[in-house]
């Protein structure tokens, strides 16, 4: 049986390859609607019994066509005596030399430590606070429950419950941020946590006494053999099998490796089982379900024991239908669901490095040329509704449900391989977008374990209004809660790669503040990276030596320099010595023998530049994305989207940063009426009090505003209370060039064009008529005697007015309570990288996507001349 299992796979895969005889989208039978894991949780949710009939009635809609698979099986099965040694012969057929030395080799992440105070250290230093409030029962409830041990405690919720088909999958993922956020940490806590969870496992295993764990019984792999409806119970067990495989490789956890290989040992035999009761055909055609990245981590785990069984078993779980149409070049993954099939990618690329078989290297290739070229994002990310779209027609999937974050989390590997394979900057150049975008884009700013499922990409859309909105820490475990966890747990494994030639070089593709430990080259390195800010466009970098004691050979330092970079003004210097810099999308390679303080620096332009969507009708050529550098910029707004350039020669004419000072004059202005506090707020253009809002929020930004001094000699730096006495306009953040304006006595305060409003936007700002020290009072320059005024016992939507002080006010405390504010800093403020871009008919703050929580934003703009 086993030689039938290998030289079937072999002889199917090839001349399934060689003969591209499976066509269009037979390889994925489910009904598309099955495929969307959101989809297919919420029908196993409901009590809908007609709905799942319906469903499930057209569960394969297509037969598969066994004749066609048997015309490629050999005529003769070999017998058990005339085995052969495959992996040798396999090797051979292809001119193998088993040598892949040239590729980059990765640094550990226990040699990796980023910067505390940097993005990527906050980001890290968020997502370890949520590892740690996870309880070891509560994660193993599952387990303990299907291995019919006592369970304390309560299960998790969401995709975690009991009820669950998917249950087990965030604990696996759990298993390798752990284990990830332990070796960049080095957390005594963490692994104490993540060993438990391994412990409890094990006894689980022992208990079951087969090989099998899982947080469900094996009667959902009866199902998924039979081909009845049952959820991808190998996509949960790819995430345990990885997250035991990683607490090994990271952590050192050899009780982990026992049970992952007794694991496959167990699931190895139901595959034979299957293959000798049916057929290959009927395997193949299980893998219509949703199997992870099975391939991947069995391959991984070959690497590691050289045991034929799982490379076979590997094999088994490559999925020839859909490696075929990449291996025969075919631009046909439209209408796929996007992270089924990623994974299986990923684990073909691991094929090419286990067995030096060039045609799963150029399967990997073209993959990320036609995501890259024609199914991708300004993000870097892809999907939409969790399936690829028509190639080059991305203008109409805008919407709320774009971009799964498992996708992202998935390209991020397929780059990394790629770049290890060619050191060719465009991957990670990729890498770096994606990763900055499509990953820091995800957690709600430092709330650990409130993370999204999907990026929304559409027009005034936000974080928090998607379909899923926001997760929560204990009732979501979403499979991109899982895939999240992990990639804030290795935020420093695709900083840093070394190659081991003579001498040593090492290659800097990722700008983040971060210390080095590099071995192999005897230094230790920090690279410090200055904040990046809209109103000094440049990158700068600082790399410090620190020679290990007693290292006397020379190495080579090569570092990216990006696409985004401009040639113009880019310096680079060792010891203040300057350095030729060469062209973007290429290396700066230095070899020396570096001295104790050695300092080399680097300097890049940062370039402003529009990015078309990938749609290639002429009516979507105007459908354009704005970055810097590596950031995409989104537009704070609810539905506007046009910008007409007009005669403008450069982006500079119709993009301008916003100066260094600007935040120190954002300003809020509330009241207190009973136990409530109320803000001056912007609500469609008219000005009332507002309940005071949450920062992150529509609502913050309608309550920010910009003190803009009338008089133009004044000091540009200075808090906003140095401005009482001074004549001010007020500006809405989120509205640059808006003013609110005066519309005469006992008319209500509105918003209008700064340019057109006149005299009848200027204000005094003045000590507060009520006499406290922290209020303030706007009098109208127009109509002196004249302030904005709240009224008394008001509520949400109460206007704001300009009223009049008559005599019969001048001792009425209710007036003076209603025109004066407490003055304090806006609740929302400017990212350092914030431009403003002038509109059609308004203009838009422009904020990097990662900043962003729940305001409205677009990242497309209508752009005409």
């Amino acid at each position: 049986m086993k030689v039938f299992v290998l030289s079937g796979v072999l002889i199917v895969v090839f001349a399934f390859v060689l003969c591209g005889c499976v066509s269009g989208k037979e390889c994925t039978n489910i009904p598309t609607q099955l495929s969307s894991h959101s989809f297919r949780y919420e029908l196993l949710a409901s009590k809908n019994e007609s709905w799942k009939a319906e469903m499930f009635q057209h569960y394969h809609l297509i037969h598969t066509d066994d004749s066609a698979w048997s015309s490629l099986r050999p005529r003769k099965v070999l017998r058990e005596e005339e085995e052969f040694n495959w992996a040798m012969m396999y090797r051979k057929m292809k001119n193998y030399d088993g040598s892949n030395s040239n590729f980059l080799k990765e640094i550990s992440l226990h040699d990796v430590r980023l910067d505390s105070g940097s993005l990527h250290g906050r980001a890290q230093q968020t997502n370890l606070e949520y590892l740690l409030m996870l309880d070891v029962d509560r994660l193993v409830w599952s387990f303990r429950e299907t291995a019919d041990l006592s369970t304390p405690g309560l299960p998790y919720g969401g995709w975690e419950a009991p009820d669950t088909e998917l249950r087990g999958h965030f604990v696996g993922h759990y298993l390798s941020a752990s284990a990830q956020m332990w070796a960049s940490t080095h957390n005594d806590t963490l692994k104490e946590k993540m060993s438990a969870v391994v412990s409890a496992l094990a006894t689980c295993q022992e208990k079951i006494g087969t090989g099998y764990l899982s947080a469900f019984p094996e009667e959902l792999f009866d199902r998924f053999e039979a081909i009845k409806p049952v959820w991808a119970p190998y996509y949960t067990i790819h995430k345990i099998l990885a997250g035991l495989l990683d607490q090994y490789t990271f952590a050192g956890n050899s009780q982990a490796l026992k049970m992952m290989t007794w694991m496959v040992e167990y699931f190895y035999k139901r595959v034979q089982n299957v293959i000798s009761k049916y057929s290959i055909e009927r395997h193949w055609l299980s893998l219509n379900e949703e199997t992870g990245g099975m391939n991947d981590v069995l391959y991984r785990l070959y690497s590691i024991t050289g045991d034929q069984k799982h490379l076979v078993l590997a094999h088994l779980f490559d999925k020839p239908c859909f490696l075929g149409l990449l291996a025969v070049q075919a631009d046909s993954i439209s209408g796929f669901h996007a992270n089924t099939h990623i994974p299986v990618v990923i684990g073909s690329q691991l094929r090419y490095e286990v067995t030096g078989d060039p045609l799963y290297k150029a399967i990997g290739t073209y993959f990320m040329d036609i995501v890259n070229s024609s199914h991708s994002y300004a993000t870097g990310g892809t999907s939409v509704g969790e399936f690829w779209s028509e190639p080059k027609r991305l203008a109409s999937t805008l919407e709320q449900e774009n971009e799964e974050s498992c996708t992202t989390y998935n390209m991020l590997k397929v780059s990394r391989h790629l770049f290890r394979w060619t050191k060719e900057v465009a991957y990670a150049d990729y890498y770096e977008r994606a990763l900055t975008n499509g990953v820091l884009s995800i957690q709600r700013g430092r709330d650990p374990g409130v993370m999204i499922y999907m990026l929304p990409l559409g027009r005034g859309d936000s974080k928090a209004r998607s379909y899923h909105g926001w997760g929560t820490k204990f009732d979501s475990f979403w499979c991109c809660y899982g895939t999240g966890i992990e990639s804030f747990s290795k935020l420093g494994d695709s900083i840093y790669f070394e190659e081991g030639e003579k001498p040593p070089g090492l290659y800097i593709i990722q700008y983040i503040s971060s210390s080095l430990d590099w071995k192999s080259g005897q230094i230790v390195l920090d690279q410090k990276v200055d904040l990046v800010v809209s109103w000094d466009p440049y990158l700068r970098t600082t790399l410090t030596f620190s020679p290990n004691e007693g290292a006397g050979q020379s190495s080579t330092i090569n570092l990216r320099i990006p696409v985004w970079a401009s040639s113009s003004g880019a310096k680079a210097a060792i010891n203040a010595q300057d350095l030729p810099v060469p062209d973007p999308s290429s290396f700066l390679s230095l070899t020396r023998n570096w001295s104790p303080g050695d300092k080399l620096t680097l300097q890049l332009p940062i370039r402003l530049r529009t990015e078309a969507i990938k749609d290639d009708r002429p009516a979507y050529a105007s459908i354009q994305a704005i970055l810097y550098g590596p950031y995409l910029l989104a537009g704070l707004t609810s539905d506007d989207w046009d910008i007409r350039t007009g005669s403008a020669s450069s982006l500079s004419d119709w993009i301008t940063p916003i100066s260094a000072f600007h935040n120190s004059h954002l300003v809020s202005l509330s009241q207190e009426s009973g136990s409530s506090s109320f803000v001056f707020s912007n609500s469609n253009q008219f000005i009332t009090m507002e309940k005071f809002p949450e920062a992150g929020t529509d609502a913050a930004l309608q309550a920010t505003f910009r003190l803009i001094l009338k008089d133009a000699t004044s000091v540009k730096v200075m808090s906003p209370k140095e401005a009482i006495g001074k004549s001010v306009m007020l500006e809405p953040i989120a509205l640059p060039g808006m003013v609110v304006v005066q519309q005469g006595t006992n008319g209500n305060l509105g918003i209008a064009n700064s340019e057109s409003s006149k005299g009848s936007s200027s204000f005094r700002l003045v000590a507060g008529l009520d006499g406290k020290d922290a209020t303030v009072s706007l009098e109208s320059e127009s109509h002196k005697g004249c302030y904005a005024y709240s009224g008394t016992n008001y509520k949400s939507g109460t206007s704001i007015k300009l009223k009049c002080l008559s005599e019969s006010d001048s001792s009425d405390g209710d007036y003076n309570k209603a025109t004066s504010f407490i003055l304090k800093e806006g609740i929302s403020e400017y990212d350092p990288i914030s431009f403003i871009a002038k509109g059609m008919k308004r203009n838009f703050l422009l904020t990097p996507l990662l900043s962003l929580r729940d305001e409205s934003y677009t990242v497309y703009f209508n752009i005409q001349d």
